[in-house]
């Protein structure tokens, strides 16, 4: 009865579940990971913080995708000149490369620690794996399959259970704000917003959404045509990218909670790997905590490295006039195809070059905060257009929310340069 209840749930959700899910990537854990060691409960208050604003930002994208019936990318070559799409698409496809890597790195080191056998052998093992199942499987059984695989991230919610909390002081530092003026901690605020708020996930959603469009028999294919799309329908994607962020967000919160209750609390603060972030827990919370914080790794890796390699294919795809989807059988489209095999197999090739694990997630984070302002700035007028979204425009509260986030992200990035320019 509990399976056949869980079922009907997940076939309620859609792209904006599946959307918010992979934003708790390997990257997203470690950066966590970090910001719970380094400055403890101090920076909790960015969950909620930053909850209004991936959520608006996410909603502007799938309206995009759901109205014109092509992805952002397609969106911003029909509307826009052409560099400003070849600079958003290569600050896009570096980014998702480097996290891909990073993610797989992590991933492999886990499986290492749990299951033991080389680390290569995992390594060649899950790269392998993720490429089959994103190219051969039907798009309506992999989309099944990501939505499960976003459970996964319930672990560690169970760990933070695990570990001896003081609730009194989680909640303060949940609600009220706490800031230093220094270079890391500006530094770990930029990484958070980037590693939440991502390029990637913009790319994403807005193609799924026409995914989904097409499945649905909407359209024909993707760009083939502007569907018909009715409120209700605005309602519903709306209703399901809240769902989705709201998780991702509880996802981090604790996540912090767990690692700042533990690592912080004892003195550990730097962090290599994110295996080490599990290994470091075992001897403070126990077997059952490192084993839920290691096993959410590799779970959180093979949603998000699929999500990841086909933000990058979409987009790609989009700017050279490729045919591309997942829903299309790899014969039909090729080139999409290689470039999720590439993006995955350059990104392994960053783990075989010996590139720290969370060294790489923690810059690939913050390379995301600060290229994300300018494509938030474009994402929000693109909303605002009536000659691209017709009725389905902005409303009052969505700009604001918009332009505010876009201003945030633009000015701590700025802050975090000039301060690392003057080795404050």
């Amino acid at each position: 009865m509990l399976l056949k209840d869980l079922k009907k749930l997940l076939g309620k959700v859609g792209p904006g579940f599946i959307t918010g899910a992979a934003d708790d990537d390997p990257s997203g854990v470690a950066t966590y990971a970090q910001t719970g060691a380094i400055f403890g409960y101090n920076q909790l208050w960015l969950v909620w913080f930053t909850s209004p604003f991936m959520i608006v930002i996410q909603q502007m994208c799938g309206r995009i995708g759901m109205v014109t019936g092509k992805g952002l990318a397609g969106v911003i070559l029909d509307n826009y000149p052409k560099s400003v799409l070849y600079v958003t698409v290569s600050l896009l496809v570096v980014a998702n490369t480097i996290n891909i890597g990073a993610d797989l790195g992590a991933m492999a080191s886990s499986a290492q620690m749990l299951l033991g056998l080389p680390f290569l052998f995992w390594l060649a093992l899950i790269t392998g794996s993720i490429i089959a199942l994103e190219i051969l499987v039907p798009y309506k059984i992999y989309s099944k399959i990501l939505k499960y695989l976003a459970l996964t991230l319930f672990t560690y919610v169970l760990a933070a259970f695990v570990v001896r909390l003081d609730w009194d002081e989680v909640l303060y530092a949940t609600l009220i704000p706490h800031i230093e003026i220094s270079a890391a901690f500006l530094l770990n605020i930029v990484a958070i917003l980037g590693t939440t708020i991502s390029p990637y996930l913009f790319f994403w959603q807005a193609s799924e959404e026409v995914e989904e469009e097409v499945a649905d028999g909407r359209i024909p294919d993707m760009g083939a045509r502007r569907p018909c799309v009715t409120r209700q329908g605005i309602v519903e994607m709306n209703r399901d990218t809240v769902i989705g962020m709201f998780f991702s967000q509880i996802i981090m919160f604790f996540i912090i909670v767990t690692t700042a209750a533990t690592l912080h609390a004892s003195g550990i603060t730097t962090i290599q790997t994110a295996s080490q972030a599990a290994e470091a827990l075992r001897p403070l919370a126990g077997d059952l905590s490192y084993l839920l914080f290691a096993a959410g790794i590799i779970g959180t890796g093979l949603l998000a490295v699929p999500v990841l390699a086909g933000a990058s294919a979409y987009a790609v795809a989009e700017t050279a006039g490729l045919r591309e989807g997942l829903g299309k059988k790899p014969g039909r489209a090729p080139g999409f195809y290689v470039v999720i095999a590439l993006s995955a197999l350059v990104g392994t090739s960053l783990d075989l070059l010996g590139v720290s694990p969370i060294t790489a997630l923690y810059y690939a984070a913050t390379l995301n905060g600060l290229a994300a302002p300018p494509l938030m700035a474009l994402v929000t007028r693109i909303a605002n257009r009536e000659d691209i979204m017709g009725r389905f425009v902005n409303s009052r509260e969505s700009n604001i929310l918009g332009w505010v986030i876009v201003l945030i992200m633009a000015l701590t990035g700025a802050a975090l340069i000039v301060n690392l320019a003057m080795g404050l």
